[in-house]
């Protein structure tokens, strides 16, 4: 495995990390800039926000600076913006700065995953990207509540400095490992960028992500609810939970992208949203027993992140059939298609709470992952037909 690749998984730990920290500060966060609690959460969304703007728009607009050049401005920016919440004034200024960071997050993402597979041959590519992801899988399971521990102990300012250090760590690794001569292809013009967004099949792609995401999500948001009020774990307990549950998010990444490589990313999806989807039915019955519970998490773990890989290297290779001038961009907006179906997931799932309880979260997000998985099927009807399509032309060419 290149070295050049864990300072990109650095990189994400780091972006991961303070992407989700703020769910755990968003109290103390609130207490001390005097906002409420509403307000301090506008502080996840409008980070997401930031996210999905820089990732399809800001990747367009620097297609033709060099790879690495931009990598270290990304995590350049990513620290500033860190910094700027450690020495935030008021409540404004935070929110300027949790923006900013997200504008970095998007673009790194988007370049990573081309980085990513540009750094090893390409029947490697899921498994690359699946190693660079798993930092920012491990971030919402380690990085997170150890930046929550921070905050709370020493205040939430400390978290952001805290962060800052990773990004400087990541920025000198970059600069060490990653290769200064990596090939990305020539930048969009406005009409191949647009054609993105008229893409079809590219748009069945988005949608599976942001549904699939979505549906996991909705239980997630809430996880630390059902553990405690319907399993019976205690708080402290469901730190150590979510701990073991990192562990099992890393390897059943890591093994969503060898299984991408072995069957392509349409069997692989295939296979991964119905785990996903039994597993959160599973939930529904094994919830109120504390140890049927932890086991049901950790199967949710070994899938629920597992078809990161697929859905990105699928996107990148559809770009490169129907959009080849703008691959970036295609790679840019799935990454904004992931955080939209976080967003929605966390809406709907606190409207689910609301109105019918806490646990018709996990069935009603295996319904909305069962769309996906028809989605999934959808995509590879449409791949049989064009690849048919195709020896059909090749045979009359011949003829």
């Amino acid at each position: 495995m290149p070295i050049a690749l864990l300072a990109l998984t650095l990189s994400a730990f780091a972006i991961g990390t303070t992407e989700f920290v703020i769910v755990g500060l968003i109290p103390t966060v609130a207490a001390d800039l005097g906002v409420g609690l509403p307000s301090a959460g506008l502080l996840v969304s409008l980070y997401a926000l930031g996210v999905a703007i820089g990732a399809p728009v800001l990747t367009a607009l620097t297609g033709r600076l060099p790879r690495k050049s931009l990598l270290l401005g990304l995590m350049a920016l990513f620290t500033v913006g860190n910094l700027l919440a450690w020495q935030a004034p008021g409540y404004g200024s935070l929110v300027a700065a949790r923006v900013l960071t997200g504008l970095a997050h998007g673009v790194f993402f988007s370049i990573g995953s081309t980085i990513a597979t540009g750094l090893v041959p390409r029947e490697k590519a899921a498994s690359a990207i699946a190693t660079m992801f798993t930092g920012l899988t491990v971030a919402l399971v380690t990085g997170v509540p150890l930046g929550t521990f921070i905050g709370q102990h020493f205040g939430w300012r400390e978290t952001f400095l805290a962060v800052s250090a990773l990004g400087v760590l990541a920025f000198v690794g970059s600069a060490l490992f990653v290769p200064g001569n990596i090939r990305h292809a020539a930048p969009a013009s406005l009409g191949q960028q647009a054609r993105v967004l008229a893409e079809p099949r590219l748009l069945l792609v988005y949608a599976t992500t942001a549904i699939g995401y979505g549906g996991s999500f909705i239980p997630f948001t809430f996880l630390a609810s059902i553990l405690t009020d319907i399993a019976g774990f205690s708080a402290g307990a469901v730190g150590w939970v979510m701990l073991v549950y990192g562990v099992s998010v890393a390897a059943g990444n890591l093994w969503g992208g060898r299984l991408a490589d072995r069957l392509g990313a349409i069997g692989a999806l295939k296979i991964i949203f119905a785990l996903l989807a039994a597993v959160l039915v599973l939930l529904q019955f094994t919830a109120p027993h504390p140890w049927l519970a932890l086991a049901t998490v950790l199967l949710w773990g070994a899938v629920a992140f597992g078809n990161v890989p697929g859905l990105q290297v699928y996107v990148v290779r559809q770009a490169e059939r129907f959009a080849p001038k703008a691959v970036d961009v295609a790679s840019g907006l799935n990454i904004a298609a992931f955080n939209l179906g976080i967003a929605g997931a966390a809406w709907a799932g606190g409207a689910i709470v609301s109105h019918f309880g806490l646990m018709h979260t996990p069935w009603i997000g295996a319904l909305v992952v069962l769309v996906s998985l028809a989605l999934t099927h959808w995509s590879g009807a449409l791949d049989r037909r064009d690849a048919r399509t195709s020896s059909f032309k090749t045979a009359g060419q011949t003829a």
